[in-house]
């Protein structure tokens, strides 16, 4: 859910971190209706493309299934060329009347490349820092980023840095809880 005074989606924490040749989304399962959490085991990150591609939504559930909907046609459509498939979703996502109501916000990654999605036409790469890639969603998203970076020289792996850092998002985000659903992939 958006809200229009400060333009957060709430309801969520997704964290991506590319290291060492793994690439890991994690993500929170709380689901808040205002004040109130309505579900706390939602599962917000989910293989795509007969499991090549994971991908994590912050945002309005029914949207963020439209979406992944879209991305896995835009994937069948564009075979094993991520970047593209997620540029086309981006177009549509932008250009089409009905998806441009969608209020979500995506990370998703292959063995390759890991990018966020936005229906503003964002189709972002995160930058290195340490040598490792960061990126994060949602009301507890810069709490995770921030944890995750200040994890990233340590000698933890990227599940590991995901793990500690939805913890202490859950910590501090009252729209993040500690029931968390983590997906790896190797990369190329």
């Amino acid at each position: 859910m958006q809200t229009a005074a400060d333009g957060q989606f709430h309801a969520t924490t997704i964290l991506m971190v590319r290291k060492d040749g793994r690439t890991v989304i994690g993500g929170d399962g709380q689901v808040s209706l205002g004040q109130t959490v309505i579900k706390g085991n939602a599962r917000k990150v989910r293989r795509l493309a007969k499991g090549a591609v994971i991908g994590g939504f912050a945002g309005a559930t029914a949207d963020a299934f439209t979406l992944f909907e879209r991305l896995e046609a835009k994937l069948d459509q564009f075979p094993g060329q991520l970047m593209r498939a997620c540029v086309e979703l981006a177009k549509d996502w932008r250009t089409d009347r009905y998806l441009r109501r969608l209020e979500a916000m995506m990370l998703v990654a292959d063995q390759n490349i890991g990018l966020l999605l936005s229906g503003t036409g964002d189709v972002l790469e995160p930058e290195a820092i340490h040598g490792t890639s960061i990126m994060a969603i949602g009301s507890g998203g810069n709490y995770a980023l921030a944890a995750a970076r200040a994890l990233a020289d340590s000698t933890h792996d990227a599940e590991e840095i995901v793990r500690r850092s939805l913890a202490i998002a859950a910590d501090i985000c009252v729209y993040t809880n500690g029931n968390l659903v983590i997906e790896t992939l190797e990369n190329a």
